[in-house]
């Protein structure tokens, strides 16, 4: 399970915050204030350990990696998150992120979020990487995403029943400018005439990028079934109120209603030209590439040499002779 809160008070104080809610649609900016120190890393460490700690376990077991609490200062060669491409790890920083800010801040809506399990011990192409790496060293390659939500979390009512999901994408860019963010939105260049000379007038963009997933994700997503497998797994008792509401609006035919929140979440440093509180997605009303018609929450995460503390949190994951 996951356990560990979101250090709240350490993020709120490295980062200025800049809400907006309008109606159904919430954007909130959040600005590094300056590059870490190392103290931010130091309290987010528990947070991402507790984060990977499913998958950690599941992943080494299935590899073969001997985790047992008797090995004392034991290291593996190939451990789960650290051996994975740094790309990789900078978008699972940003699926992290999006948890941590969910439980830490207020959306639109206003609802309390609960993250009782990450959903990365599904991120199959993770595992056959370190698979084949803690086999032979040799064998290194970028991998593919998770398919799916980047993200899921749930509201609960008192007695720890279901009454809404959030769920939606996560993504991480080394520099977010006007072109990079409006790529990762709308997609790639593709020509509309493939049989023309390549030109800015014969081009157009794909539409497959974050608004397409976010338009075309079920009302149900397919983690809620994975996340009400975990509690299943790991918590049957403390949870099943949660593993039985899950299951009514899970079922295919005639579930039960259940509302739902898209959560998009942009991650990276500022370009060079970037003024403070400038945003790069709409900030006042929902954009009209949005169509799925459910409560919108857009978060920009603008960092300070963000790629330098997603190395120093990686690198520190369960190492007892380090802070951060």
């Amino acid at each position: 399970m996951h356990t560990c809160p979101p250090p709240k008070d350490e993020f709120k104080k490295r980062f200025a915050e800049y809400p907006d809610v309008n109606g159904n649609f919430g954007h909130t900016l959040l600005e590094q204030l300056e590059p870490d120190d190392g103290s931010l890393a130091k309290a987010l460490k528990g947070y991402f350990e507790s984060a990977h700690l499913d998958a950690r376990d599941k992943f080494h077991a299935d590899i073969g990696i001997d985790l047992h609490p008797d090995a004392v200062g034991y290291e593996p060669v190939v451990a789960y998150p650290v051996s994975l491409p740094s790309k990789t790890r900078r978008g699972l920083f940003g699926e992290v992120i999006a948890g941590l800010l969910t439980e830490t801040y207020k959306y639109v809506g206003k609802h309390d979020w609960s993250v009782p399990i990450f959903l990365f011990r599904h991120h199959e192409d993770a595992f056959q990487y370190l698979f084949s790496l803690a086999r032979d060293p040799e064998r290194t390659r970028q991998t593919i995403g998770r398919l799916g939500s980047d993200f899921i979390g749930l509201a609960l009512d008192e007695d720890l029943n279901v009454t809404r999901i959030i769920s939606g994408e996560a993504k991480w860019r080394q520099t977010l400018t006007e072109g990079v963010v409006e790529t990762l939105m709308l997609g790639d260049w593709v020509a509309k005439d493939e049989s023309k000379k390549k030109s800015k007038e014969n081009r157009e963009r794909s539409g497959k990028g974050v608004w397409y997933f976010v338009n075309n994700e079920p009302k149900v997503p397919s983690g809620a079934r994975q996340l009400q497998r975990l509690l299943q797994e790991h918590d049957p008792d403390g949870h099943d109120a949660t593993i039985l509401s899950l299951q009514s609006i899970l079922v295919a035919k005639n579930p039960a209603p259940i509302s739902k929140t898209d959560l998009v979440v942009v991650v990276g440093n500022g370009g060079k030209t970037r003024k403070e509180r400038e945003c790069l997605l709409p900030f006042k009303k929902a954009p009209a590439e949005y169509t799925a018609g459910n409560d919108l929450q857009i978060v920009e995460v603008i960092m300070a040499r963000g790629e330098e503390l997603i190395d120093t949190i990686y690198e520190s994951l369960w190492k007892e002779d380090t802070d951060a």
